[in-house]
C-alpha cells in the first residue's frame, strides 16, 4: 500500500503543550492530583460584559455566515482599540479577523511564503513558529540569545544570518515562553536591518496588555519605516480571558498580504464563529476595568512565583517583564537520576511529584522549563513546592 501520509504530515511535530496537557489531564482522570503549569491560557472567566454580548448575538439570530474576513463591526472595533492604545491608524479593509493568533500568523506564513524561503525566528520561540514556517514550505531560521542578556537578541547576530532567501524576521514581545520584553533600542535596530535588507516583519503582540513592573509596550508598526513592513498579529484570547472563543486578527498596510490571507482564510475555515465575533467587539470597544484586573493579578502571581523558583537553590529564571510564563533554567539537575534533557526534568515532575510543565526543548531551549503562573496563588504555592521538594531529592 502506497504511504498514506504526505511527507510535511511525516515531519510535523505535535504540539508540546498540549501533548503535556493530555498527559497531565489523563492521570487527573485517574484521580491523580495534578498541578498543572502546563496550560498557556487565563485561568479567569471571560469577564461577563463580554459574555453577555455574546448572548445577545445569539438572541439576535446571528448563527449565519458572516464575510470570510471578519465583520464589518469587529473590524471597527480593532481599528478603533489599535488607535486608541497606540495611535497607529488603520482602515477596517487592512483587518483580517480569523479562528485565533494562531490562525491569523498560519494565514500569513502560507501567503507569503515559497519553498526556500526563509523566516528568522528568535529564540527561545513558540512551539508552532517553526512548525508553521515548514508547513508553509518556507525554512526557519533560528537566531540564538543568551540566558545572560535575558533572552534580549543581538541585531549583529540576526544580520549574520540574513542571506538572499530571508524574506522576514518574526518578533514575539513580551514573548513566549521567557515573558522578556524587548527594549525599544533593541527594536529600533531591528527595524533598521529589516529597512536595510528589504525584509517584512510579524510582530506577534498577543501579549501587548500583560506587562509588570510600570513597563510599557511599543508596538513595531511605531519604530521608523516600519508601518508599511509590518503584519501585527493581536487577539482577545489572552488580555480577555477568551481563549476558547477563537478570535485573533492580522493588520497590515499591505494590500496583497490581506487579499491572500483572505482567500486562504475562505478556502479553508472560512468565517470565524459569528457570536465569537460579537463578544470581541465588546470585549475590545467596552469596558476595559478586567484588563487592568487580570493583569495585575498575574504581576502578583509571577511575583510568587519567581520569588518560589529562588528557594528552590537549584534553579533560576529570568524574571518575566510580561506574559504569564517562566523560562526556568533546569540546567544544574542535569546528571542526576539519569536526566540529561528537559523532556527528562518535565517527565519527572509529572510522573513523581505531579506537576504539569512544558519541556523547554520545544521552545528551543533543553536547558529550561516553562512553567504558566496562569493559576491560584494556591495552585503556584502547591506547585512550587512539589518542585522544591523535587530539588531535595534531587541534591
Amino acid at each position: 500500500m502506497k504511504s498514506t501520509l504526505s511527507e510535511r504530515a511525516r515531519q510535523l511535530k505535535p504540539s508540546a503543550t498540549l501533548a503535556i496537557t493530555a498527559k497531565a489531564n489523563e492521570l487527573k482522570g485517574q484521580g491523580v492530583d495534578v498541578i498543572g503549569f502546563g496550560a498557556g491560557e487565563p485561568d479567569f472567566p471571560t469577564p461577563p460584559h463580554i459574555r453577555e454580548a455574546g448572548k445577545r448575538s445569539l438572541d439576535r439570530g446571528e448563527t449565519f455566515y458572516t464575510p470570510v474576513g471578519g465583520t464589518l463591526a469587529l473590524k471597527k472595533a480593532v481599528v478603533q482599540r489599535i488607535a486608541g492604545d497606540y495611535g497607529l491608524e488603520y482602515k477596517p479593509e487592512e483587518i483580517v479577523v480569523s479562528c485565533g493568533a494562531k490562525h491569523s500568523l498560519y494565514n500569513i506564513f502560507q501567503a507569503m511564503l515559497d519553498p526556500g524561503d526563509e523566516v528568522l525566528i528568535l529564540a527561545p520561540y513558540w512551539v508552532s513558529y517553526p512548525e508553521m514556517v515548514a508547513l508553509s514550505g518556507g525554512t526557519p531560521v533560528i537566531v540564538p540569545t543568551s540566558e545572560e542578556s535575558r533572552f534580549v537578541p543581538d541585531p549583529k547576530r540576526v544580520e549574520s544570518l540574513i542571506t538572499s532567501a530571508t524574506k522576514a524576521i518574526l518578533i514575539n514581545s513580551p514573548s513566549n515562553p521567557t515573558g522578556v520584553l524587548y527594549p525599544d533600542e533593541t527594536l529600533r535596530q531591528l527595524a533598521v536591518l529589516a529597512d536595510k535588507h528589504d525584509l517584512l516583519v510579524i510582530s506577534d503582540e498577543i501579549y501587548d496588555k500583560l506587562l509588570y513592573d510600570g513597563l510599557k509596550f511599543s508596538p513595531f508598526p511605531r519604530f521608523p519605516g516600519m508601518l508599511e513592513r509590518t503584519i501585527l498579529v493581536n487577539g482577545v484570547s489572552k488580555t480577555y480571558a477568551m481563549t476558547g472563543l477563537r478570535i485573533g486578527y492580522l493588520a497590515s498596510k499591505n494590500p496583497d498580504v490581506v487579499k491572500a490571507a483572505t482567500n486562504i482564510q475562505s478556502q479553508s475555515t472560512s468565517n470565524p464563529s459569528n457570536t465569537a465575533q460579537a463578544a470581541a467587539v465588546e470585549a475590545l470597544i467596552g469596558p476595559q476595568d478586567d484588563v487592568e484586573r487580570m493583569r495585575a493579578i498575574f504581576e502578583r502571581r509571577r511575583n510568587l512565583m519567581v520569588g518560589k523558583i529562588s528557594e528552590t537553590g537549584l534553579l533560576s529564571v529570568v524574571k518575566p517583564d510580561g506574559a504569564f510564563y517562566a523560562f526556568v533554567n533546569t540546567a544544574k539537575l542535569f546528571g542526576r537520576n539519569n536526566m540529561s534533557d528537559s523532556a527528562d526534568i518535565a517527565r519527572y515532575l509529572l510522573e513523581r511529584h505531579h506537576v504539569a510543565c512544558v519541556p523547554g526543548g520545544a521552545f528551543g531551549s533543553e536547558d529550561h522549563i516553562r512553567l504558566s503562573f496562569a493559576t491560584s496563588d494556591e495552585e503556584i504555592t502547591r506547585g512550587m513546592d512539589r518542585i522544591r521538594t523535587a530539588c531535595e531529592e534531587l541534591a
